[in-house]
Order: C-alpha cells, then sequence, then structure tokens
C-alpha cells in the first residue's frame, strides 16, 4: 500500500459507550427479531396452522396472526378457499390465450384397457377444494400423492368396467360422474380433508398405432348408419302411405255398405208404409202415387201441352222452334 494512503490505528480511539448502552441496543435487536418472526399474515382465501414442537395446536383466520418465534411454533398457509386440479395424462406447460401442453412423458398415466380389451387414451382433470386443513395435513402423509394414486386407479377400474365405444362416445358424462362419486367416498373414507368438485374427461382418444384402424371401423359404422337412416326415410314414405290408403279405401267401402244398407232399409218401409195405405184405400192411394209420379216426371220433359182427348186443330198451338220447323217439313215430305 502507498505511504500516502497509510492510516494509523494508533490514533483511533473507539466511542465512549457505556455497558447500559451496548445492552439496551442488543434487547432491542432481539425484539426487533422477535417481532418480525413472530408475526405474519394469512390471505383471504387461506387458513394457518399452528404447529408447537411440531404438533398441532391451533387454526388462524385470515389476517394479521402472532406465534412464538425462534422455530417453538410454526405456520402452514393452507388455500381453502381456491379451487385446485390435477391433471392426468398431459401437464399445462403454458396457460395463455394458446395453452400449451405437455403429454407424451404421461402417456403411462392415461394409457388404459377398457371392458372389451381395447385399449384407449384417457386424459383427465379432478378440480378439488381442501375442505379440512387439519385432515388434509396429519391424517395422510402426502394427501396429494396419495389423492392422485386414488384418481388413477379409479379411473382405471371404471374404464375397465365399460368398452371402448362407450368410453370414446355416449359413456363419457357416465364415467365422469362415476368416477367423482366414488373418488369422493375414498376421500371420506381415507380422512384427506378434501372435497372433490368434479371431474372432467378433457380427451378421450385410441393410442396412436392403432388410430387408423380405429378410423376405418368409425367410418364404416357411420356409413351404415347413413345407409339405415336413408332406408327407414323411404320405408317411412311408403309404407305409411301405403297403409293409409289401405284404411282410406277399407273406410269407404265400409260407409259405401252402409249407406246402401240403410238407403234399402229405408225403401222397403217407405214401401212397407205405401202398402198398408193402399191396402186401406187403393184407389185413393192409386191417384196419389199416379201424381206423385207425373210430379217427379214432368220437370224432367221440356215443353209440354195438355189437350183434351176430343179437340180438333191443336197443330197451331205449338210453337216450334226453328229446327223443329225443319224436321217436321222434312218428316212430311217424306209421307
Amino acid at each position: 500500500m502507498d505511504r500516502g494512503m497509510q492510516f494509523d490505528f494508533s490514533k483511533f480511539r473507539f466511542p465512549n459507550i457505556s455497558l447500559r448502552t451496548i445492552r439496551w441496543i442488543i434487547i432491542g435487536v432481539i425484539l426487533i427479531i422477535f417481532l418480525v418472526s413472530s408475526v405474519f399474515t394469512v390471505n383471504p382465501e387461506e387458513i394457518g396452522v399452528i404447529q408447537r414442537f411440531g404438533k398441532f395446536t391451533r387454526v388462524v383466520s385470515p389476517g394479521l396472526n402472532f406465534k412464538i418465534p425462534f422455530g417453538i411454533e410454526t405456520v402452514k398457509k393452507v388455500p381453502v378457499e381456491r379451487q385446485l386440479k390435477e391433471e392426468f395424462g398431459f401437464r399445462t406447460k403454458t396457460a395463455d390465450v394458446r395453452t400449451e401442453y405437455a403429454g407424451r412423458a404421461f402417456q403411462k398415466e392415461s394409457l388404459m384397457l377398457t371392458g372389451d380389451l381395447n385399449a384407449g387414451e384417457v386424459e383427465w382433470i379432478v378440480q378439488f377444494r381442501i375442505s379440512d386443513p387439519y385432515k388434509f395435513l396429519f391424517k395422510v402423509r402426502n394427501a396429494l400423492s396419495t389423492f392422485r394414486d386414488i384418481n388413477e386407479a379409479l379411473m382405471r377400474e371404471v374404464v375397465g368396467d365399460r368398452s371402448v365405444s362407450e368410453v370414446l362416445t355416449t359413456g363419457r358424462v357416465e364415467v365422469a360422474n362415476t368416477v367423482t362419486t366414488k373418488l369422493q367416498e375414498l376421500c371420506d373414507q381415507y380422512e384427506t380433508g378434501i372435497k372433490v368438485d368434479q371431474v372432467v374427461l378433457q380427451d378421450v382418444n385410441p393410442p396412436d398405432p392403432v388410430k387408423p384402424a380405429f378410423n376405418e371401423v368409425n367410418e364404416a359404422q357411420q356409413e351404415r348408419e347413413k345407409l339405415t337412416n336413408q332406408a327407414r326415410s323411404e320405408y317411412n314414405k311408403v309404407i305409411p302411405k301405403a297403409r293409409g290408403d289401405a284404411s282410406r279405401i277399407i273406410e269407404e267401402a265400409r260407409g259405401y255398405a252402409v249407406e246402401r244398407v240403410n238407403q234399402s232399409r229405408g225403401e222397403a218401409a217407405r214401401f212397407n208404409s205405401i202398402f198398408k195405405e193402399y191396402l186401406r184405400a187403393p184407389e185413393v192411394t192409386r191417384q196419389r202415387i199416379y201424381l206423385e209420379t207425373m210430379n217427379d216426371v214432368l220437370p224432367r220433359v221440356g215443353r209440354k201441352l195438355i189437350t183434351d182427348k176430343e179437340t180438333t186443330g191443336i197443330l197451331p198451338l205449338f210453337q216450334f222452334s226453328k229446327e223443329a220447323k225443319e224436321t217436321l217439313s222434312e218428316e212430311t215430305k217424306e209421307k
């Protein structure tokens, strides 16, 4: 070091501080450390669980709280009001406008065997809440890991009871509801302190090696359904119409038969009644029948001229039309 930069420590003198002042400084530092290590804050969606020498003592509410410092009491914050989720068969890498997933590394979780001995990849999400912090922390060792194991075992059991077509298509909702119910029962039985909100089947697909064959089967089934629907459509067009026509013809025939029978019965009854009257007064009945018959016949005749049989020179009384005159003149010439 340069001689000009040397410092003469012999000339340095410490300030004159009394022993009492040093004692108060030490006490102040201890108090500050005590306050800093004993005060903590619990967020609104959390609950603080206090342990004294590792033993559970109490639960504190959200806000500013105190504990015994220096490791005597420790606090664990449990998010009881937050909805948590566990993913199976995939993991969310980035949650943004375009969410990215990682699935290949977790294929062992999703690959399952169905009841008809087919393989399928089932990816699902479990949404849950921590309902009892004490049970969640102390009743089961590593509750989340146990919860994941229960999920995987139940999903394999439920999927193994159904065919691959059910799992891939119509039975997805039933599978999710069944797993939700059984999962809650096991969580209550194991006292995990977890309340299951819902199980959602995220994606269900056949394994990659068999996807082409599976797609061909689906296409064949869709083609079969299309042809079946077309046949039913043609059937519904022809058969109901034919049945309707047959019913209409049958009803018309029945109506015609009833009409003819009723008409015949009416005419027979009318004849019988007229015959009874005729037997009582034959002349009067004969005259009445004659008049009624003439009343029906005469309106159908065009022009009429009624004369006495002894009348002569009735020809001028006819008003012949031009055609009638020509016909009459032709007849006269022929005569």
